[in-house]
């Protein structure tokens, strides 16, 4: 069954969270599944090795999920308007990918989560899209035919689904990032299906 790597970092749980959602809109298209992996923590200085696999949550990442996948979801917290550490520094390390292909033609989408209304959402989604531009991806947003990207008063945009965790850091996304969540999920998958039929 053709799978949509929905792939994320995640410190606070809205991102993970957030993940989930996406990766429910993906299993509701017929014929297509979601794989969720995480990148590892970076440090500034590393005192030991990151454990091979997460003390919970999905799996770590491994560069054969990019090649068996129909499409990318990728997911970060934002970090002063960008991606966080982990996620950038995962991604440099896809030369290979890059100069074989790896993702070229397939379909990818992002998101993000924010303590404030305009911690930089937007900023990180269209920063995230940018080394996906560079493998060759078809980038996917959310359209406005989606009724939540006109009522939300909390995340959600057409460049990617978003959460606004606020002061308290509440991981929990409200309805509509949920529902906008679920149909990126969704619009990436249908579109990975059609690509694939080709």
């Amino acid at each position: 069954m053709p799978e949509i790597l929905v792939l994320y970092y995640s410190r606070g749980g809205s991102v993970a969270r957030l993940a989930r959602q996406i990766a429910r809109g993906v299993g509701e298209v017929d014929g297509m599944s979601a794989r969720l992996r995480t990148v590892p923590p970076v440090a500034a200085v590393t005192q030991q090795a990151a454990p091979p696999v997460p003390e919970d949550g999905a799996p770590y990442v491994d560069r054969q999920d990019l090649a068996d996948c129909s499409g990318l979801i990728l997911g970060s917290p934002t970090r002063f308007g960008n991606m966080a550490a982990p996620v950038k520094h995962f991604i440099d390390g896809l030369g290979a990918e890059w100069a074989s292909g790896t993702l070229v033609g397939k379909p990818a989408a992002v998101f993000t989560s924010t303590a404030t209304q305009h911690g930089g959402q937007e900023s990180t989604l269209l920063s995230m899209q940018v080394p996906l531009l560079h493998h060759g991806c078809v980038i996917v947003g959310i359209p406005f035919t989606e009724p939540q990207l006109s009522s939300t008063r909390t995340g959600g945009t057409p460049y990617g689904a978003s959460h606004v965790a606020g002061g308290e850091d509440d991981p929990q996304p409200s309805e509509e990032e949920a529902a906008l969540a679920r149909a990126l999920g969704r619009r990436v998958a249908d579109i990975a299906r059609r690509l694939e039929a080709r």
